[in-house]
């Protein structure tokens, strides 16, 4: 059986740790499928054995079609052993860097009909010469509220690979053991 990747994503960063996991799974011999949550369509959950989604943060808030997602789907993805990550900038702080201490993931699970068996926040990235002007503004400006990088020209990634690594152990082991039931 097959592990679903779901990912949504603002400025890549969630797709790219959602590449990094997919290619942690077949490197131990794990089937996946990665789709963007935005244009996933129909999905015939009878095709997998587990499913993963990760999702980022703007201006302190996931992307709305996620909350739909999982609510539409919480009987489907609730049936499935499952792993939620998030990503977000405040995360580049170690001690926010966990579904209980990143409030932004613990408000989402608490109100999710979705309730996965594993969960992870990751740090994400800063590109500020990608963003618009409005957005660079507002994100530089957030960021020197909370001691962040403030230098609109520079591109900065604070995602630990090592942490995207181990969680994806975690869900190696949650598909090994779903296509064992």
């Amino acid at each position: 059986m097959t592990t679903l990747i779901l990912f949504s994503t603002r400025d890549g960063q969630t797709r790219d740790i959602a590449a990094s996991i997919t290619d942690e799974l077949t490197a131990q011999g794990v089937a996946s499928e990665t789709v963007d949550l935005h244009s996933a369509g129909a999905i015939d959950w009878q095709r997998y054995s587990s499913v993963v989604i990760g999702a980022s943060i703007r201006y302190g808030r996931f992307h709305p079609s996620l909350m739909r997602f999982v609510t539409h789907h919480a009987e489907a993805l609730n049936a499935l052993p499952g792993a939620f990550f998030s990503v977000n900038l405040v995360a580049r702080k170690a001690d926010k860097r966990t579904p209980e201490t990143n409030s932004y993931t613990r408000k989402f699970l608490e109100a999710s009909p979705w309730q996965p068996q594993h969960a992870a926040v990751f740090a994400g990235a800063l590109r500020y010469p990608r963003y618009s002007w409005y957005d660079r503004m507002m994100i530089r400006f957030i960021m020197k509220m909370t001691g962040g990088e403030t230098d609109t020209s520079k591109e900065v990634v604070y995602t630990d690979w090592g942490q995207v690594k181990g969680f994806a152990q975690d869900i190696v082991r949650l598909a090994r053991n779903s296509s064992l039931n």
